[in-house]
């Protein structure tokens, strides 16, 4: 079940509320911060960090990202998608039941 809360709004509630994640319906909605030219995945207060190894190019760097979170929260790939964020390094996800 995809609610489709406009993006703005997801954007403007987690950064003043300073939560990290929000539970709608069957989803859940992070964000993401990512370091680069490390490895590693840390969940810290509701926070995830992600250090990757790829480049962003031809995001690469992204798929990465989707891989350690899946792996992470063991569930398929096709249930996490990047809504905001595709080209920066902080990033929200949404991740399907």
């Amino acid at each position: 079940m995809n609610l489709n809360y406009p993006i703005k709004f997801l954007k403007v509630f987690l950064k003043q509320t300073s939560l990290s994640a929000i539970i709608l319906g069957n989803c859940v909605i992070y964000t993401v911060n990512v370091e680069f030219n490390k490895d590693f995945l840390t969940i810290k207060e509701n926070q995830i960090t992600v250090g990757i190894k790829s480049r962003p190019i031809k995001g690469e760097a992204n798929k990465e990202i989707i891989k350690k979170l899946a792996r992470h929260f063991k569930i398929s790939t096709s249930l996490i998608q990047i809504k905001t964020g595709q080209r920066s390094k902080q990033k929200i996800i949404e991740i399907q039941n």
